[in-house]
């Protein structure tokens, strides 16, 4: 299988999960476009992609679904209350190729898949877990705090997307009005670094994971402190780095490299 995060944050985010059989986006909320471009920088063609899964109908998650689904014939994925939430936001798209799954697993060529909730301001927002040839992958943004839900599915991933938002004191004292850091903040927000590290903390005790911080915060979080925190708050619970977990960073701006399982 082979990863790459196109971009991750609030200007947009897209994931490719591939193989020799099956490629997929989870979310599409960069231009056609760019997606476009940084799918050809990974050799992928965007005509080669089988499908398109919607996390939740925020703008940063679908601005380029529709574009691709029309351009190439792409099938979109979402649940039912995302599909209402989406209205008219990504254009027509042709019947065929309106796919609505529920709270079980469903397959896609190579790729069995599991959609679960997350706790976020959105109609009904999910993660993803998929998986082939024994291994797992696992993306989890856009969630307001952690829980046995969360707990239960992210265990046993191989690699796992993992969202690292913001810094608290940042935040607080930061430029956003109150109401928008109260709505960061809040359980259906989105996770801090220290709470990103927690949960890494119990992913890892399950085996060696590969764990990508993503969606960070271009006002309320850097880079350096997101690993910083997330490094520190692993090792602080007797883990090793590089040994028990590798972690790595993902960008909003350009992608991230491709990880190879």
């Amino acid at each position: 299988m082979r990863v790459c995060v196109l971009a991750s944050g609030s200007s947009g985010n897209a994931v490719y999960i591939g193989d020799d059989k099956t490629n997929i986006l989870i979310d599409a909320g960069l231009s056609g476009r760019r997606i476009e471009a940084a799918l050809m920088e990974i050799g992928v063609r965007c005509g080669d992609i089988d499908c398109i899964m919607i996390t939740h109908e925020h703008r940063d998650h679908i601005l380029g679904a529709g574009v691709l689904s029309r351009r190439y014939d792409i099938p979109i994925y979402a649940n039912e209350k995302t599909w209402e939430g989406i209205g008219k936001s990504i254009g027509e798209v042709r019947e065929k190729n309106k796919r609505v799954f529920g709270n079980q697993f469903f397959c896609v060529k190579s790729f069995t898949i599991k959609p679960f909730p997350i706790p976020h301001d959105a109609l009904d927002p999910v993660a993803f877990s998929i998986y082939t040839s024994g291994k797992k992958i696992t993306t989890a943004t856009d969630i307001g705090h952690f829980n046995t839900t969360l707990e239960q599915n992210l265990k046993d991933s191989n690699l796992l997307i993992l969202e690292s938002n913001h810094d608290p004191e940042m935040l607080k004292f930061g430029p956003y009005p109150l109401h928008l850091k109260r709505r960061i903040m809040g359980k259906k927000g989105h996770l801090s670094n220290t709470e990103a590290a927690l949960a890494a903390v119990q992913v890892i005790k399950n085996g060696p994971v590969q764990v990508l911080l993503g969606h960070l915060s271009a006002q309320n979080n850097i880079p350096e402190l997101a690993m910083e925190t997330v490094v520190w708050g692993v090792q602080s619970h007797g883990l090793r780095v590089g040994r028990d977990v590798k972690i790595d960073l993902t960008y909003r701006d350009k992608r991230s490299r491709v990880y190879v399982l």
